[in-house]
């Protein structure tokens, strides 16, 4: 009983209100009390401490300016979290994006941006109602490991100027390689006190983490590096020196500058930030659902995701998608539900409104600092090693992907990757494929009930060849499959293949089906195929491969009999035959 109420309630499909229904409708539904709420704000005043300093370096670090970054984790983190399919994502802006956003801003400008990251929510929302969001989690684990070891990479290299205080003759390279020639030409310009900021920050930030875990070391780090900047009046550039520091409020939605040409020109950066967005919040969420036991519903998070976009560029903030590090964070904290990200969120837009005075203090080499210990905790070290252990195709994908994301681009470096990680799927996909004589039967009693069930002439029947294939059986096995067949289908009267291990059939296999069974009948060979199931066997029937070309049966053994019964019938008309005419008046159609 218990079995068909678990098949009935797997065969139950959700309804589209179902998949869609965000998790803050849920938690509520389960009963949301006073302390659910007070875990959640606890969470969320945490989440917002760490986020305050990373949303401004990484905004700095993508070519715009520091508020941007503030915007975009008020406005898109609050959608993300009121609106997501996860129950602990952090949105906001995101150290993956620096590259992508900092390449636009130099081409198109920040009208550009805004315009491709509406664009980009638009695209989102579309995977996610499309239920396309599920295939994302098809992407191989080295090209992620990769992609995110190379993001950190170009990162930590953009970094290197503010770290060390340099000053570059002209606009800083974006390519990797002419970024390290024009760096070191600069190595010259080095500002020891601006070095000092940096090193200050990051070791104040490792200490903390290790000697005092629950602190919130980036912002204590931050603080410490302003205040030694401000009361030692060191020459080390900050956000009020660069960018006279920070507005005390949002500024009110407002669409770019829209044309067709215009869409045209931020296309391909707009499908690059709903791809790189898609696969950054999805990662984010499996991690949550790790840490956590809860499961996140996939094309609801992108749909909330593509709203986050569409809202955060009206409100003048760039890309915003879920974020590991923040969403970690979270769940460490103690959150129960998406409130804590929703009040992370009103944190960050308190502290702007109260405290955006005291961001011109704050030291760009520090943000700096910031940003290397992020790029450090992106690459998963030991990830990295193991992968590079494994197996050389492994190793192959992983590095291809990383090599092409430092020193050519992202977007390139996800489709090598993804290319060469198919191919090599398949590659052992095809290696599994089996095809092999039956010579393991089954154990059959002499006799059942006194009745006589041995047949000798089924254990040495010369005239029939039983082969079984296992394994999947798709386009990547197809040659070598179809090689043996052709050599055994015309050996023997009958053949009978068995595809009762066969867990996947495509159209070239049943092509090479086709082509064996063609070949049996012109030799005069009886071909039966076995074990099928009805999706192999509807697969096969759509090709061709039907009666009287072949026959089927649900097992060797029933095979087996439609054989004897075969030579049964065979026998009794040869008697028949011997026998003469028939005299008594009877005739035998």
């Amino acid at each position: 009983m218990d079995q068909s109420r678990q098949a009935v309630h797997q065969a139950v499909k959700p309804t589209f209100s179902e998949l869609f229904t965000p998790k803050l409708v849920t938690v509520w539904r389960e009963g949301y009390r006073l302390p659910h709420f007070k875990a959640d704000v606890i969470a969320g005043l945490t989440v917002a401490i760490v986020a305050l300093p990373l949303s401004m370096a990484i905004a700095i670090a993508s070519g715009v300016t520091p508020e941007r970054g503030l915007y975009t984790s008020i406005v898109g983190g609050f959608i993300i979290s009121a609106l997501g399919g996860s129950r602990f994502q952090i949105g906001g802006p995101a150290g993956a994006f620096i590259v992508l956003v900092a390449a636009t801003v130099a081409r198109v400008g920040l009208d550009g941006l805004l315009l491709a990251t509406m664009m980009a929510g638009v695209f989102l929302i579309a995977i996610g109602y499309l239920r396309l969001g599920t295939y994302i989690k098809f992407i191989p684990y080295p090209v992620t490991v990769g992609f995110t070891a190379g993001i950190a990479v170009i990162i930590f290299s953009g970094q290197i100027v503010e770290l060390f205080g340099l000053t570059l003759p002209g606009r800083e390279p974006g390519p990797f390689v002419p970024k390290l020639i024009a760096l070191g030409e600069a190595a010259g310009t080095i500002n020891l006190a601006a070095t000092g900021v940096a090193a200050l920050t990051i070791a104040t930030i490792v200490l903390l983490k290790r000697w005092r875990p629950k602190w919130p070391a980036m912002l204590i780090a931050i603080g410490l590096a302003s205040l030694v900047v401000a009361l030692l009046a060191l020459p080390a550039e900050t956000i009020g020196t660069r960018y006279g520091g920070i507005p005390r409020s949002l500024q009110w939605p407002g669409m770019p500058p829209v044309s067709f040409g215009r869409m045209l020109d931020v296309l391909p950066d707009a499908i690059a930030f709903a791809l790189l967005g898609a696969i950054e919040s999805l990662l984010s969420a499996v991690v949550a659902d790790g840490m956590t036991g809860r499961r996140h519903r996939s094309n609801c998070e992108l749909v909330a995701q593509g709203f986050a976009n569409v809202a955060s560029a009206l409100f003048g903030g760039i890309c915003a998608t879920g974020t590991i590090a923040r969403t970690a964070t979270n769940v460490r904290a103690g959150a129960h539900g998406p409130v804590s990200g929703m009040v992370h969120s009103g944190i960050l837009l308190v502290l702007m409104l109260v405290a955006a005075p005291l961001a011109s203090y704050i030291p760009l080499a520090a943000l700096a600092g910031v940003l290397a210990v992020v790029c450090w905790n992106m690459v998963e070290k030991q990830a990295f090693a193991t992968l590079l252990r494994a197996s050389r195709g492994d190793a192959l994908v992983l590095m291809a992907t990383f090599l092409i994301v430092v020193f050519r681009d992202l977007t390139e470096g996800i489709v090598v990757g993804f290319a060469l990680g198919s191919i090599l799927f398949i590659d052992r996909m095809a290696k599994s494929v089996a095809v092999e004589a039956d010579l393991a039967q089954d154990d059959v009693a002499d006799s059942v009930g006194g009745a006589r069930t041995y047949d000798s002439a089924e254990a040495s029947d010369a005239d029939t060849v039983v082969y079984r294939i296992s394994g999947a059986f798709f386009f990547g096995a197809a040659s070598t499959v179809g090689s043996v067949l052709d050599r055994i289908a015309d050996q023997r009267r009958n053949f009978v293949l068995d595809c009762s291990a066969v867990p996947l059939f495509d159209s070239t296999a049943a092509n090479v089906i086709e082509s064996a069974a063609h070949k049996a009948g012109r030799a005069g060979v009886r071909f039966i195929i076995s074990g099928a199931s009805p999706q192999i066997r509807r697969m096969l029937i759509n090709h061709g491969v039907k009666p009287p070309l072949v026959t089927y049966a649900a097992s060797i053994r029933e095979a087996r009999g439609q054989l004897a019964g075969k030579h049964e019938g065979a026998a009794v008309s040869q008697r028949l035959s011997d026998a003469g005419p028939l005299t008594n008046g009877l005739s035998l159609t």
